[in-house]
């Protein structure tokens, strides 16, 4: 019987994976409304119906699923999930000093970076901005500078 299953709660926004039993069911005309069991008794009502019968359903930031959905579907939710908290964290709302530390890097003023590009970019430019490669300790720090802050950003995420 349902209420007697573990169900997998799953929050991609926060990365949180749990598992959960059905509370309260009610039979209605259209079929039966269900809400989960705490803690997550505030998940509800939804159709139970069609829970059983697609194994997985969406409540808000949540999708509650069967095992066997999870396993099907999991590694799909958790890179679909990774790649929209990065988004979050790193949207395009950049400050001035971004778009210099950006410019110095001559990466794109806009969209996400990945630390990797910072780097690959950084090292692209101090072959030639190093002292002992030609160049001046000036443009070494500054663009050392750039990829500092830049990068700052990703560490402080974590």
């Amino acid at each position: 019987m349902t209420d007697k299953e573990d169900w997998v709660v799953w929050n991609g926004s926060l990365g949180v994976l749990d598992m959960v039993r059905i509370g309260q069911v009610e039979a209605e005309e259209g079929g039966r409304r269900a809400w989960l069991a705490p803690p997550y008794g505030v998940v509800g009502p939804f159709s139970l119906d069609e829970l059983e019968t697609q194994g997985r359903i969406a409540f808000g930031a949540c999708l509650v699923m069967s095992r066997e959905r999870w396993q099907a579907d999991q590694v799909e939710l958790r890179m679909e999930a990774q790649k929209q908290r990065r988004a979050f964290l790193f949207r395009a709302d950049f400050d001035d000093d971004d778009k210099e530390h950006r410019e110095v890097l001559n990466l794109p003023v806009e969209g996400a970076l990945e630390p990797s590009q910072i780097n690959a970019a950084f090292r692209r430019l101090a072959k030639t901005a190093h002292p002992d490669a030609g160049g001046s300790d000036a443009h070494y720090r500054r663009i050392a500078d750039a990829r500092d802050a830049l990068l700052d950003q990703f560490a402080g995420a974590r």
